[in-house]
């Protein structure tokens, strides 16, 4: 019923939706990628990320172009775009990671506890997710969005131990040693971004009811 009040009958409507629902699912399979490159030391499976990118910034587009060609009345439409821009910046911050590990020898001193925020910003993207689907389903979003902020005071309080360890390993040249600190920096930030997707949709959820 929550659906049908907010797209009614426009087939513009329906289609943003759906296109939202697609981008999210898309970075959830990018973070799944991600992780599995990472914890697998996958180049390939690593190189499918920036695909996923790719189809992702197309679908973007798509959702955009629609809000802009009239979807939805003019009050929502500039806080569905910052969303969408929220969702994209996550993606480039995963893809920009994942361009970093391919340029480096990994240290796999760092592989394990790397892999964990891996895995973690996969649960939150998928949390983020479920999310979307109950502020669709008109539902209470609270404890909701209370799991990704827990999810991400995680992932905050290893990045400190991460980039302590990250100190002591020896590298090549200066080049070397900022690709890994971007790395790091990139994937300790996912979490950040992913809560404030979910922060918007809480503010998305306030403006439509």
């Amino acid at each position: 019923m929550f659906l049908k009040k907010l797209i009614g009958h426009g087939d513009r409507e329906k289609r943003v939706v759906e296109g939202m629902d697609r981008h999210i699912r898309l970075l959830c399979a990018g973070c799944q990628a991600f992780y599995e490159a990472l914890n697998e030391a996958d180049l390939k499976r690593m190189r499918k990320v920036k695909e996923l990118e790719r189809e992702a910034d197309t679908i973007r587009r798509e959702i955009v172009s629609l809000i802009y060609d009239g979807a939805f009345l003019p009050y929502l439409r500039p806080e569905l775009c910052k969303f969408v821009e929220i969702v994209d910046d996550v993606f480039d911050l995963l893809e920009y990671a994942a361009a970093c590990y391919l340029e480096i020898r990994f240290p796999e001193s760092l592989r394990h506890e790397s892999a964990r925020v891996a895995y973690l910003n996969r649960q939150m993207c998928e949390m983020l997710h479920i999310t979307f689907q109950a502020m669709m389903a008109g539902e209470d979003l609270r404890e909701k969005r209370l799991a990704i902020r827990i999810y991400e005071k995680r992932i905050d309080d290893m990045k400190f131990a991460l980039l302590k360890d990250a100190r002591g390993i020896p590298v090549d040249d200066f080049w070397e040693g900022k690709t890994l600190a971007d790395f790091l920096s990139r994937l300790c930030s996912v979490s950040d971004r992913i809560e404030d997707a979910s922060d918007h949709l809480g503010i998305l959820s306030s403006i439509i009811r």
